[in-house]
């Protein structure tokens, strides 16, 4: 015990030593993620679940703000544990500490801090975040409901933390309580994780869809998160897209209570048909939207693609007397060539036809992809 004790100070100061400035470099920078505005809201970059050491973290809060910017997010809640604290012989107990300890440098970084916590209880009903409280100390209580009732009681949005999560579905699978429904009835449970750190979870992603809740996106991290995913190798931590009307809390907070989020995960997105489309469209332009089809002589479309995302295309039915590829992949801030055939005898003429695609990356329901149109312009001449 005492040399663990010794272990956890050395790291504290090395924590603190790094924060202080010494630890950092000159030459920090921030990637930008580029997923388009759409629909008139503003798309932010949000991970609305990770830990430090005031719970069973291993990083100080302002080191969570730091990845936060270097990474491009625009907003993060740091949610550590109300119920368990096991380095409180060493920090205070005082649970708003996270978060006062992290607000100065957000700021100044112009990032987005919510205030949360996770309670953390047994299956059913598992753990549940509530963000946006005035006071985290206040959901300290004996009874779940009790925890819950107080985070409702300050307006907090609850969502259902990784419901598959093997610590307490030792499947796998995650499955929907008598509690559940409680809460879903009383009005107070608002989302679901269906994706946690690097977990996908089909079930809660369907339950969003028939339940009207919030889907979300997050991290869980509890290490430095460039001991979790390889960023230079490309990788990067799940996070909820939310639109919002404004770059503010209350405008995420608007957007959580509106469903109006999507989850980037991996190289998947995850949500609703009318933001995945409306993605999809602000991503991709098309270069050459008129071509020349002579008899059977082949013609090159051209596409950009201006996203962070590579969007994956499977043909989704033919056009009679056009052919075209069965897959595409329209590579991240990329140019490809795709081409067009003329099939048969087709009347001289000027044609729009648009080619059936799923994207197989954009997710509207578990396992299923986008339908979009590639459109163009084509005009038809005899062959020579």
């Amino acid at each position: 015990m005492k040399r663990q004790k010794i272990s956890v100070i050395l790291m504290l100061g090395l924590v603190l030593f790094s924060q202080s400035g010494f630890g950092r470099t000159a030459n920090q920078a921030r990637r930008e993620i580029q997923i388009p505005d759409i629909l008139g809201y503003f798309t932010l970059k949000c991970d609305l679940h990770m830990h430090t050491v005031f719970s069973d973290g291993s990083v100080w809060p302002t080191v969570r703000v730091n990845e936060a910017w270097l990474e491009g997010l625009d907003a993060l809640s740091i949610t550590d544990h109300v119920e368990y604290q096991p380095h409180q012989d060493l920090l205070s107990t005082d649970l708003n500490q996270t978060y006062n300890q992290a607000k100065n440098l957000a700021d100044d970084l112009g990032l987005i801090l919510i205030r949360g916590g996770e309670i953390t209880r047994s299956m059913p009903p598992g753990h549940l975040n509530a963000i946006f409280p005035e006071d985290i100390n206040a959901l300290k209580q004996g009874d779940w409901r009790s925890a819950i009732q107080a985070a409702i009681d300050q307006d907090a949005f609850l969502f259902w933390n990784h419901p598959g999560w093997n610590g307490q579905q030792k499947d796998g699978v995650a499955r929907w309580y008598d509690e559940h429904t409680e809460l879903l009835e009383k009005g107070w449970l608002k989302g679901i994780e269906v994706v946690n750190y690097d977990e996908y979870y089909p079930e809660a992603h369907q339950w969003c869809l028939d339940k009207n809740l919030t889907m979300l996106g997050n991290s869980d991290v509890h290490d430095p998160i460039n001991l979790v995913w390889d960023f230079p190798g490309g990788e990067h931590r799940p996070m909820t897209l939310v639109f919002a009307n404004e770059k503010s809390a209350e405008g995420i907070e608007k957007a959580l209570q509106h469903q109006r989020t999507v989850v980037y995960y991996q190289d998947t997105l995850i949500g609703k048909a009318k933001f995945l489309d409306a993605i999809f469209s602000e991503s991709i332009e098309i270069l050459t939207p008129e071509l020349t089809l002579q008899g059977k002589k082949r013609a090159i479309l051209q596409i950009h693609n201006h996203s962070d995302i590579s969007y994956a295309l499977i043909q989704d039915g033919g056009l009679d007397n056009v052919s075209f590829p069965e897959r595409v992949t329209l590579n991240a801030h990329k140019t490809i060539q795709l081409p067009i055939k003329g099939e048969g005898n087709i009347p001289r003429g000027r044609y729009l036809i648009h080619m059936p695609y799923r994207v197989s990356n954009l997710w509207i329901g578990p396992g299923e992809g986008l339908k979009v149109n590639i459109p163009v312009t084509v005009e038809y001449l005899l062959a020579e």
